[in-house]
């Protein structure tokens, strides 16, 4: 096994539901006309020696109103260029489709907030591979409070082994291994264990799998043709995309686009499009998904409000985004996923109204703490082409 570092392996599909400081004009509808050019924004990421390639859509109202690629598909100017509509996998971002689901059997009765994982899930407690699991509420693993370590650990995984399938609950069991750090409830610990539960709750309350909820309640009603959560391994991207890279041991970019995705399912393994993430964020903003109250859930205690700039929101897990003074209202909402070789993130404004999705491959850490601020540049580039 390559020796990564905790804090390398922690980035796995590591969303960053956040909420950016990044103001637009008041009325998205009146800001059409003067959104900055999406391909010079990414054409400037991708001159950054982190990155290879950047693709990305925004969206106003529902319409396209820019997009564009730049960089090329692999590492040091190969491969050709990305169309911009490819696919690419959206890391975390997964997560809210997950809670989504979750909670809308919520709304049918079928689950409650309160109901205990060892009810949930009876196993894990009579094979003992969730310490504390009759006192763990469905509600704490939504919000990431279980005190449930996090599988994604060097001392658990390896970052560079792409031929080894784990089913979720063998992760699950990977997690026991840890010590606990807090009491259930207790605060706010982000944990992709969380989401494999999740996602293993919602295949034995629906019968199906959660490939196909994901279809029949996120997918189809929100009109994401071309967004799918792999089924089988090691479950690639399909058709044209970028190769994302990560440093092994000695410092040297590896391609790791044949990433394990054992470690995806319920808390990172959607592929999708910019089109696609747009429309959904557009959806879930626009409570067409949840109603108020039960997204309220997911955004958490600390997520419904923006966090001052250099501290973490956190309800939805990771580092918040560097702040962006344009000038104006609303703030821009980001939801990041993030994985070794790839950023993907989701700028939207808190009506649904407009939205900038991007994902951008890269060559180094994708826990650089260089590239989140690149990121949020080109976000601001489109937002805020006045500044």
């Amino acid at each position: 096994m390559a020796v990564i570092t905790a804090a390398g392996l922690a980035g796995l599909a590591c969303a960053m539901l956040t909420l950016s400081t990044l103001p637009a004009a008041a009325d998205p509808a009146a800001n059409r006309g003067r959104l900055g050019d999406v391909q010079r924004a990414l054409a400037a990421l991708a001159k950054s020696p982190q990155v290879v390639s950047a693709i990305g859509e925004a969206y106003v109202d529902g319409r396209r109103v820019g997009k564009g690629s730049a960089g090329t598909r692999l590492l040091n100017g190969k491969g050709g260029r990305i169309p911009a509509g490819s696919r690419f996998r959206v890391g975390s971002q997964t997560k809210q489709m997950t809670g989504v689901v979750v909670l809308q059997l919520v709304d049918e009765g079928k689950l409650k907030l309160d109901d205990k994982l060892s009810d949930l899930l009876p196993e894990v407690a009579g094979k003992d591979l969730v310490e504390r699991a009759g006192e763990i509420t469905l509600q704490q693993l939504i919000q990431h409070t279980s005190g449930i370590p996090n599988f994604f650990d060097d001392k658990l995984v390896d970052t560079f082994d792409f031929t080894t399938h784990y089913p979720p609950m063998e992760l699950v069991k990977k997690s026991r291994t840890l010590p606990r750090t807090q009491e259930p409830g207790e605060k706010f610990s982000y944990s992709n264990t969380n989401y494999m539960l999740l996602g293993l709750i919602i295949e034995k309350y629906t019968g199906h799998s959660l490939a196909a909820e994901f279809e029949r309640r996120v997918f189809d009603p929100v009109g994401m043709d071309d967004s799918y959560l792999p089924t089988r391994f090691p479950g690639g991207i399909k058709g044209p995309h970028g190769h994302g890279y990560f440093p092994d041991t000695t410092g040297r970019p590896r391609d790791v686009d044949r990433l394990n995705m054992s470690y995806g399912y319920a808390a990172g393994g959607v592929i999708s499009t910019a089109h696609d993430i747009s429309a959904f964020q557009r959806a879930f903003a626009q409570n067409r998904l949840l109603p108020e109250e039960l997204k309220k859930v997911l955004m958490g205690p600390r997520r419904s409000a923006p966090q001052p700039s250099g501290q973490p929101s956190e309800g939805g897990g990771g580092r918040q985004q560097p702040a962006v003074p344009c000038g104006g209202e609303p703030v821009i909402m980001s939801l990041k996923g993030s994985a070794p070789g790839f950023n993907a993130v989701t700028f939207t404004s808190p009506d649904g109204r407009m939205q900038f999705a991007l994902s951008a491959t890269l060559a180094v850490s994708n826990i650089d703490e260089s590239v989140d601020p690149l990121l949020v540049k080109a976000a601001e580039a489109v937002f805020c082409p006045q500044k």
